[in-house]
């Protein structure tokens, strides 16, 4: 029997475990779900004959040490931050791991320890990032096969919500961490274009968006993500002249948010101090700094942003309530996690909400002397709150990498981005039976 350990069993693990568990008869596999909350992992397992759930505070390294030694592969769905401790337990006790989350450095590192244990750590293996490094390596690999030279490339994602279920004037609602969406964009974003490198800083990103159309969806809002240039080298993209992956947004949600960057709500690096005892109105009037200016809050905050009280923008900050008498009690946070705590109630799914993930690839090249351009498309939508398109397509592929892993199917040890055709081959194969297809057109 395979041992199969997933550490963390939140908003993004539902598909995760609900595939693994459906494995499990048919390859002998017994799945343990483990998280703080013990009745949450329950519900999760649902009773399942090849699970069980168990009560773990993934911080107690002796307590999850001990979990993590009786199994032979660790799914990690805790905060990115925490997959070091996880990564030099499995390194030390002879474990396989897999997570969705970006390579850190320091997890790098510890590359030629794991090749030398024949351990294979597979990371980014969710959706952006996951599917949309094995979906663009399998156009790319097409296109090189062919003869084509590749001269730019642009790859687009964005966790949404459908538009039967769009019902507020961001037209956005959570299917990921929130956490994540509050503190998006923060450093310095980098790409390539024409030949150039481009910097934008965290006070201009949202500001410096672009359009993009997507088939049969009609316009949208990109802006840059992190540091395109990462994966130049993974995508055997070296020589490349332009090289953007960006977030999707509405159309008139990065104008917004671009205001709540400038207000100082998004700032994570300092406590209010007894912020439970303001309103959001007290906070916006503390964030106007000294003013020179007379007139309601909401008109000066008008003033400082450069816009018109009535404004669209305006009218987004208005729909949140920041301008409202309520009290804010939360003790002592900062400005983020009062932002967090205000956007995960105004922005949450219902229970028959439904969430859309669309992801763009485009691609330009060359090919027998002449240019041509590929755009592929995915848009697919969740059936309710529970059962989201994010779930889906951040949990499958994991949970499926996880089942060739077990096969023997896997021999790439060290650690690794899914790049490689033994992964995405078969992973992107399984995938489309579960609805995930791109939509090609090609001028």
């Amino acid at each position: 029997m395979k041992n199969i350990l997933i550490i963390g069993a939140g908003r993004s693990a539902t598909a995760l475990i609900n595939y693994i568990l459906s494995q499990a008869p048919q390859h002998n596999f017994l799945v343990t779900v483990s998280d703080a909350d013990i009745e949450l992992a329950r519900r999760k397992v649902n009773d399942h004959t090849h699970g069980r759930a168990i009560w773990l505070d993934a911080s107690k390294p002796n307590d999850r040490r001990d979990v993590i030694a009786r199994h032979d592969v660790v799914v990690s769905l805790l905060p990115p931050q925490m997959h070091l401790e996880v990564a030099q337990d499995c390194i030390a006790l002879g474990k396989h791991m897999v997570t969705a989350s970006y390579v850190s450095k320091q997890v790098f590192r510890l590359g030629d320890e794991a090749r030398q244990r024949a351990l294979v750590f597979m990371n980014e293996l969710g959706l952006d990032p996951g599917i949309d490094h094995m979906s663009a390596m399998q156009r790319i690999h097409q296109i090189k096969n062919a003869g084509g030279k590749i001269t730019a490339f642009y790859s687009y994602t964005g966790g949404l919500v459908a538009p039967e279920s769009d019902d507020n004037p961001w037209h956005y609602k959570f299917s990921w961490n929130p956490r994540n969406v509050v503190l998006a964009g923060q450093g310095t974003a980098q790409f390539l274009e024409d030949g150039k490198l481009k910097y934008i800083p965290y006070r201009r990103l949202f500001r410096q968006y672009r359009p993009v159309n997507i088939p049969e969806m009609g316009q949208w809002e990109v802006y840059a993500n992190r540091d395109s240039l990462l994966y130049r080298d993974a995508y055997g993209l070296q020589n490349i002249r332009t090289m953007f992956r960006g977030t999707i947004r509405h159309v008139g949600f990065c104008d917004a948010w671009n205001a709540l960057v400038r207000i100082g709500l998004t700032d994570a690096t300092f406590p209010i101090v007894d912020s439970d005892k303001l309103t959001y109105h007290d906070l916006m009037e503390a964030f106007l700094g000294i003013s020179q200016h007379t007139g309601s809050v909401k008109d000066r905050v008008a003033k400082m942003l450069e816009t018109d009280p009535q404004s669209d923008v305006m009218q987004k900050l208005e729909w949140l309530g920041l301008f409202s008498k309520r009290r804010i009690h939360l003790q002592n946070a900062t400005p983020a996690l009062i932002l967090e705590n205000l956007l995960l109630e105004k922005w949450a799914l219902k229970p028959q909400d439904k969430d859309m993930v669309i992801m763009q690839h485009v691609f330009e090249y060359e090919l027998q002397r002449k240019k041509r351009k590929m755009t592929s498309t995915l848009v697919m939508k969740g059936s309710n709150s529970e059962d989201t398109a994010m779930s889906r397509l951040v949990g499958l592929p994991l949970g499926i990498f996880v089942k060739l892993l077990m096969q023997g199917k896997i021999s790439t040890t060290g650690v690794n981005i899914p790049t490689m055709p033994e992964v995405y081959e078969p992973i992107m194969a399984e995938l489309e039976e579960y609805g995930v297809r791109f939509l090609e057109e090609e001028i």
